[in-house]
């Protein structure tokens, strides 16, 4: 419960942004026309991801060396000072700085998956991993409900906020505030989290040498000098990850598929609050919330009760090439939904943000296993820093290219080939089949 807890907590300053970040943009009055919005949208988005792909390896390192326990301490302490700060923006360049600063010390999502790998017997990790993961759905739905909701509080709520308050000053602190709050609990809560790590070590070392004497826990983890000597002597042996080609070939799939997904929650919140007159839905950021809120749910459902058996079913590989394939055809569907309206609109746009949700959560569970059963317990630390490094540099691509695609297209409503959306969404697929090529990678199969 807890593990899901962390997960939620560095989702949510994601997942809460996507439905108020047009307006945020809007505000900030750096855009001159109305279709640079997300040009502008998607440096915000990515600047988080920039920050996080310098610092991964070394969480990941510090997260072997020291324990997980202590990284996601200060992990949830950053999201508590930096999200606070992020809703206190006034102008761009600030709000850009705040989140880099946030994705610098935002050290959760690599350890926490080594962590929920380790808290069970390898025989559970598929469960372990997919009710871990059902925290993303947690945060997609509380995530956006917070943005959608409780941006601009004194516009939609006066008689709850004044204009002269704080929130009328700051009209996005409030969702920030609120999961700065919710941070400060599991902070609290964390100090009863145990370490995994050296108890691990410890029951492996016993396993593999029955014979010899026991240590101490102060022997084998403090600064006592037989402890120390085992640590350097096992720095050594580790064989480089770099040369792990099963890794590398999940972390390169791993990538693409989400280059896709960051991209596509980028344009999806661009392309829901732009008017219809540009191929949009014209939502607001309460129905961009409110979309993004019920996928949420029917992806937390999904991950309690679909995905494990499905799983044990078909296998990793199958599941992961099966979403892939069916996403595609998903995605085309999507600029025909702008022409619907009224009840319509509402529940086809709902009933396909929870299949693209589900297809994609399915394709991630899979290749947090594969990743995990890719290295030694001894590793994992360092190798989900690594896939954590690489997804975001390409994550850092995702919402800016896809800004910079939705501004483009949206400029190119008359045009012959592919006009307005049709080519947002087409080079979205483009993405997903280089994904899906990749998965029959040998080395995946190896891997499975």
């Amino acid at each position: 419960m807890m593990l899901k807890t962390f997960w939620c907590i560095s989702a949510l300053p994601i997942s809460s942004l996507f439905p108020y970040l047009y307006f945020m943009i809007r505000d900030f009055h750096v855009a001159k026309k109305e279709e640079d919005i997300g040009f502008y949208a998607g440096f915000v988005a990515s600047s988080f991801m920039i920050g996080r792909a310098l610092t991964s390896i070394l969480w990941g390192k510090l997260a072997d060396r020291y324990g997980r326990k202590p990284i996601i301490l200060m992990g949830t302490f950053s999201v508590i000072i930096f999200n606070t700060l992020f809703g206190l923006s006034t102008s761009f360049w600030f709000a850009i700085s705040v989140r880099f600063l946030l994705g610098c010390v935002n050290c959760l999502l690599g350890v926490i998956r080594a962590y929920a790998s380790e808290v069970v017997s390898e025989e559970y990790h598929a469960l372990s991993l997919s009710v871990v993961s059902t925290s993303r759905g947690i945060g997609l739905i509380i995530g956006p409900a917070i943005g959608g909701y409780l941006a601009q509080p004194a516009e939609k709520y006066p008689s709850l906020f004044s204009l002269d308050s704080i929130f009328g000053s700051f009209p996005y602190f409030l969702p920030s505030l609120v999961i700065s709050l919710y941070a400060t609990g599991a902070l609290i809560a964390c100090w009863w989290l145990p370490e995994t790590l050296h108890t691990r070590c410890k029951i492996a070392h016993e396993r593999l040498n029955p014979n010899k004497p026991e240590y101490s826990t102060n022997e084998l983890n403090d600064d006592g000098s037989r402890g120390r000597e085992l640590d350097d002597q096992s720095i050594q042996s580790k064989p480089s990850l770099l040369r792990n080609r099963p890794l590398m070939a999940v972390i390169i799939v791993y990538c693409v598929f989400s280059l896709q997904e960051i991209a596509y929650s980028e344009i999806f919140s661009l392309w829901a609050v732009s008017d219809t007159s540009y191929g949009g839905l014209g939502f607001s950021s309460q129905d961009v919330g409110q979309v993004l809120a019920i996928s949420g749910l029917g992806l937390l459902l999904f991950q309690l009760m679909v995905y494990p058996p499905m799983e044990k079913t078909l296998g990793l590989l199958v599941v992961i090439r099966l979403s892939a394939v069916l996403l595609i055809p998903l995605l085309s569907c999507y600029p025909s939904i702008a022409s619907l309206s009224g009840l319509t609109l509402h529940l086809v746009i709902n009933c396909a943000s929870i299949l693209k949700n589900a297809l994609s959560i399915s394709l991630v569970t899979g290749l947090f296993i594969l990743l995990n059963k890719a290295v030694p317990q001894s590793q994992r630390g360092a190798a989900n820093g690594i896939s954590m490094t690489a997804m975001s540099i390409f994550k850092s691509f995702g919402p800016a290219g896809g800004g910079i695609l939705f501004s483009w297209a949206q400029k190119r409503q008359i045009a012959t080939f592919l006009p307005g959306d049709e080519m947002v969404f087409f080079v979205l697929n483009l993405v997903q089949l280089v994904g899906l090529i990749l998965t029959f990678i040998p080395y995946i199969s190896h891997n499975q």
